[in-house]
């Protein structure tokens, strides 16, 4: 009995389109503006890096020398197909093609090392004459020097 009192106040479902044409495609808006917005900032960047490491990895030849996904560095030896062998020194490893992260510069390494050079040492800025007072913590004390 009380939804029935209730159904008759809500009134009679109103029938056909939500308005013009024009409203209908201002409600999807925003749909497309995020579609656009993730476009531009996440798929269209993300497939052009992808294509510029498979052309690097298409390029690969002896010689060169690479640095593996998993952090080894070392020279092309040999190359079968998609499976490189790559000389880490001592050791010859097996890799696939797929698992070069990219061109490794040992020269450009070297030269940002001899760039950034030795850290000049930091200034002490502790003053030289300290004191301990009765409570044991250390004062600075200004002291005149006599000629």
């Amino acid at each position: 009995m009380f939804f029935e009192s209730l159904a008759f106040a809500m009134g009679a479902p109103q029938g056909g389109a939500s308005g013009t044409p024009a409203e209908t495609f201002m409600q999807f808006v925003p749909l497309i503006l995020m579609i656009a917005v993730f476009w531009f900032l996440l798929i269209r960047p993300q497939k052009k890096r992808q294509q510029e490491h498979k052309s690097m990895l298409d390029a690969l030849r002896r010689g060169d020398t690479v640095m593996t996904t998993g952090g080894l560095i070392g020279r092309i030896v040999d190359s079968d197909g998609d499976i490189l062998t790559l000389d880490l020194g001592e050791t010859k490893v097996r890799v696939g093609r797929g698992f070069v992260s990219g061109l490794f510069d040992a020269k450009g390494q070297q030269a940002l090392k001899e760039k950034k050079g030795k850290p000049e040492p930091k200034e002490n800025n502790t003053p030289k004459n300290i004191d301990k007072s009765e409570s044991g913590n250390e004062v600075p004390v200004e002291r005149k020097e006599e000629k």
